[in-house]
């Protein structure tokens, strides 16, 4: 299992789509992909779950992942993560 602690950067007036482009990101691996957030870790792959994160400027989630592609996909998601528009 991988995992690394990111803060997130959204664009001040981002919406779903931010959301949306992660969870299509998270879709592309074979591993299992969490976000956690405080004490909710999500199935990044669940845009509903996804959206239930609230996902805010400037806060500190975790990505994990589990399986064969799992250091490209943290480091996939962290970079999104860290530049999210």
């Amino acid at each position: 299992m991988c995992s690394e602690t990111v803060k997130v950067n959204l664009a001040s007036d981002a919406e779903a789509r931010p959301v949306a482009v992660l969870v299509q990101k998270a879709s592309q691996f074979e591993s299992k992909v969490y976000i956690q957030s405080g004490d909710k870790k999500i199935n990044a792959k669940s845009i509903m779950g996804m959206m239930s994160l609230g996902l805010i400027q400037d806060a500190e989630v975790t990505v994990y992942a589990e399986g064969a592609d799992a250091q490209q996909a943290v480091a996939e998601l962290v970079a999104y993560l860290q530049n999210a528009q």
